[in-house]
């Protein structure tokens, strides 16, 4: 998966063209679930919440 560290968010190609998604925060919230924004897809992230990239705090 590419991670965009501005964003927070991990990517991955979907066949249909488009990209799975799912925010940082939703993997650390125990969510493992990606879903194409353009289809039905979802697929399942497997990953160990140690190699993690650290969550942004937000500036406010």
């Amino acid at each position: 998966m590419e991670f965009d560290a501005e964003e927070q968010v991990y990517y991955y190609p979907c066949p249909c063209g488009d990209r799975f998604c799912i925010d940082l925060e939703e993997l650390y919230d125990g969510e493992d679930i990606a879903s194409c924004p353009s289809c039905s897809l979802t697929i399942r992230v497997i990953f160990d919440e140690e190699d993690l990239p650290k969550l942004k705090e937000d500036a406010e």
